[in-house]
């Protein structure tokens, strides 16, 4: 007679995802615009640091006074009016470029935290305005003051920004981080490569003489100290950030 084995419940048991932490809950609340004007580099630092005690639930301009009582929500902390050293609660804006002047120098581009902003070096620059979150960082970097702010509402903080504008420009936030962190991993690699290979060059010299001899080691030791400091930065860059 066979005998089927019955897989036990514990074994068919779909491992459930850990509920959200206090930080992760705080971020869902935010509008999402990294603009740093909280004082910190975009929405998840500033979440981390309400959830840290070391910010206050008052300082997201772009939330507004409904993005404070949404923070209150999430943490207990009271309701409290926005911090003027942080900004304005504003009626949202989109960038605008006025092409005619524009240099394409990419700078704004650079600057844009969502990439809103599409054009090339020596290409003009525009700003896609479904993408922008107006945070205005992409203003100051630009050499010939050729960017500009629009006010696109009337209304202010949350009521000028819906949850789904927030959502994508997360994502949009999230993915440009994934690529610069690809991007500088592979330029580590290729310094890298590139260095090993000149220290095989290096290596493979046979001087004839001690100042040959001297010279060659100096090389060496200027190839080794540049593969260390590309080993370094590699390691800082795959640090969790």
């Amino acid at each position: 007679m066979a005998y089927y084995h019955q897989p036990s419940a514990q074994s068919t048991a779909v491992p459930t995802a850990p509920p959200p932490s206090l930080a992760d809950r705080i971020e869902d609340a935010l509008p999402q615009t990294q603009c740093t004007k909280c004082g910190y580099d975009g929405c998840r630092p500033y979440a981390e640091a309400i959830a840290a005690g070391a910010a206050g639930i008052n300082q997201c301009p772009p939330g507004g006074a409904e993005g404070i009582a949404r923070l209150s929500a999430v943490t207990g902390h009271p309701v409290i009016p926005l911090n003027p050293v942080n900004g304005l609660e504003r009626p949202r804006a989109v960038a605008y470029i006025d092409e005619s002047l524009c240099i394409g120098c990419t700078l704004c581009i650079q600057a844009c935290p969502v990439d809103a902003i599409v054009g090339a070096a020596k290409l003009m620059h525009t700003v896609v305005p479904e993408l922008c979150t107006g945070c205005d960082l992409c203003v100051d970097p630009c050499p010939v003051d050729c960017i500009v702010m629009h006010p696109v509402t009337e209304t202010t903080g949350w009521r000028a920004w819906t949850q789904a504008q927030a959502d994508a420009a997360r994502e949009r936030h999230d993915f440009r981080a994934m690529r610069l962190r690809r991007e500088r991993a592979e330029n580590d690699a290729r310094l890298a490569a590139k260095a090993a290979e000149k220290m095989k060059a290096v290596d493979a010299l046979d001087p004839a003489t001690a100042a040959d001899q001297a010279e060659k080691e100096r090389k060496r030791a200027i190839i080794a100290a540049a593969m260390e400091r590309a080993r370094l930065k590699a390691a800082e860059n795959k640090a969790p950030e």
